[in-house]
C-alpha cells in the first residue's frame, strides 16, 4: 500500500536506511507513556521530551558526536517512543547535525507528524556576516538551515544566544519576516538575561511583530539560578520552558568524578568543567544518587523525574548516544517524585555565577 508522500524536499546524495522504499512509509510503534503538551501559550503541541541534536552529525567536529550511521536508530527510537520534537543548530557538526536529522525523519516519519526545531547565531565562516542575529545572517541562515533539514519550513527557529552587535529590533523584524514568508512557525530564544527577553517580548508587541514562544534556557538541579527571574518571567508570560542540559552534561547521570570521568565526553568536554565540578555540585549529584538508589532507578531518571515536576517546564532537552538514555528519560515521566525527596535533592544546591550565556 503506498504511504502518504512526506513533505520533506528531497535532498541530493540523501541516503535511505535499507528497510524503506521510495513512496512507502515505514510503520511505526508508538511506545505508550508519551505526554504531549502545548508550548507555552502556543497551540504548538510537543512531546514532554525533545531530543537534543548535537551528538548526531560528525567526529570531525567533536570526539563524542556519533556519525550518520550511528545517529539514525536514536531518531528512529526516539519517533517510536512517542517523540515528535527534536532540536538541532545550524552550528552543530557546522551543519551536519541538521543533514543527518532531516534525512532520518524523511525515512522514518512523514513531515507534518515532527516539531523540528533549530537555531542561529554562532559562527558558521569566517567572513565578518557569517555569524550573529543581523538581518543579513537571518535571511542567510534561515535558507541554509532548511537546505540542510531538506524541508520546506522549521517549525521553531530560534535564536542561540543574545547579539550585543546587532539591534534587537533588527533581529525580531528579520524573524517576523521569516514566518511571514513561511519558513519558521513559530520563533525561540535561548539562554539569555532575563531583562533581555522582556525587552524583546516588549519590542515585538509594539511593533505587532511575531512574538517568542520559548525560552531554552540553562537549568538542572545544579544550576537553578533561572529560578530567580527568567522562569518566573516565561510562566508569567505564557512562555515554553525547553530547558538545555537537565542533565548537567551527564553530570547528573552519575558518571562523573573531579578528574572528569570515563566517558569519551566526559573526557573531552572542556565546557562542562567550566561550568560543573564544584563541591556543591557534586553533593548534589550525591543526593541524586541516593534518591535513585532508593527507588531502585538510573540517575537519569531522577534527575529528569525532578525538572519535569517544575511548573512551566514543556519539555527538557535530552540527549541520548547509548539505548538506556532514551529508554530512561521515556520512563522518568512516569516517576513521581515526593516532596520529601524533591526537599532532598535540592537542599545542598548554593548560589552559582550565571552559567550558559556564551
Amino acid at each position: 500500500m503506498e504511504g502518504r508522500r512526506s513533505l520533506f524536499a528531497p535532498t541530493r546524495g540523501a541516503s535511505r536506511s535499507s528497510d524503506t522504499q521510495p513512496g512507502l512509509e515505514t510503520p511505526r510503534v508508538i511506545m505508550p507513556g508519551m505526554e504531549y503538551v502545548n508550548l507555552g501559550k502556543s497551540g504548538l503541541r510537543v512531546s514532554r521530551l525533545c531530543l537534543g541534536c548535537m551528538t548526531y552529525g560528525s567526529r570531525k567536529w567533536r570526539e563524542w558526536v556519533l556519525d550518520e550511521e550511528d545517529s539514525r536508530p536514536f531518531i528512529k527510537r526516539a519517533l517510536e517512543a512517542g517523540i515528535n520534537f527534536f532540536d538541532t543548530a545550524n552550528m552543530y557538526s557546522l551543519g551536519a547535525s541538521e543533514e543527518v536529522l532531516g534525512r532520518a525523519l524523511r525515512d522514518s516519519s512523514s513531515r507534518e507528524e515532527v516539531v523540528i526545531a533549530t537555531k542561529l547565531f554562532n559562527p558558521m565562516r569566517e567572513d565578518p556576516n557569517g555569524r550573529g542575529l543581523s538581518r543579513k545572517a537571518v535571511m542567510t541562515e534561515i535558507d541554509h538551515s532548511l537546505r540542510r533539514l531538506g524541508t520546506d519550513y522549521v517549525d521553531l527557529y530560534q535564536i542561540h544566544r543574545w547579539d550585543y552587535s546587532t539591534p534587537i529590533e533588527e533581529t525580531l523584524e528579520a524573524l517576523h519576516d521569516v514566518v511571514k514568508a513561511g519558513k519558521a512557525r513559530y520563533v525561540g530564544a535561548s539562554s539569555m538575561y532575563a531583562w533581555q527577553f522582556a525587552q524583546s517580548l516588549y519590542i515585538a508587541d509594539l511593533h505587532n511583530w511575531t512574538r517568542f514562544v520559548s525560552m531554552q534556557n540553562h537549568y538542572n538541579l545544579i544550576y537553578r539560578e533561572e529560578e530567580r527571574e527568567m522562569i518566573p518571567l516565561c510562566r508569567g508570560q505564557g512562555i515554553g520552558i525547553i530547558p538545555w542540559s537537565p542533565l548537567a552534561r551527564g553530570f547528573l547521570a552519575g558518571n562523573r568524578n573531579r578528574q572528569g570521568g570515563e566517558t569519551t565526553r566526559a573526557k573531552t568536554d572542556d565546557y562542562a568543567m567550566q561550568m560543573y565540578y564544584q563541591d556543591d555540585d557534586f553533593a548534589v549529584a550525591d543526593r541524586v544518587s541516593n534518591v535513585a538508589k532508593a527507588r531502585g532507578v538510573p540517575n537519569m531518571q531522577v534527575a529528569l523525574a525532578w525538572i519535569l515536576s517544575k511548573p512551566g517546564i514543556a519539555a527538557p532537552i535530552i540527549g541520548a548516544s547509548k539505548p538506556n538514555h532514551l529508554e530512561d528519560a521515556v520512563n522518568a515521566l512516569a516517576l513521581k517524585l515526593s516532596d520529601e525527596e524533591i526537599k532532598c535533592l535540592e537542599e545542598p544546591y548554593r548560589p552559582h555565577a550565571i552559567l550558559g550565556h556564551s
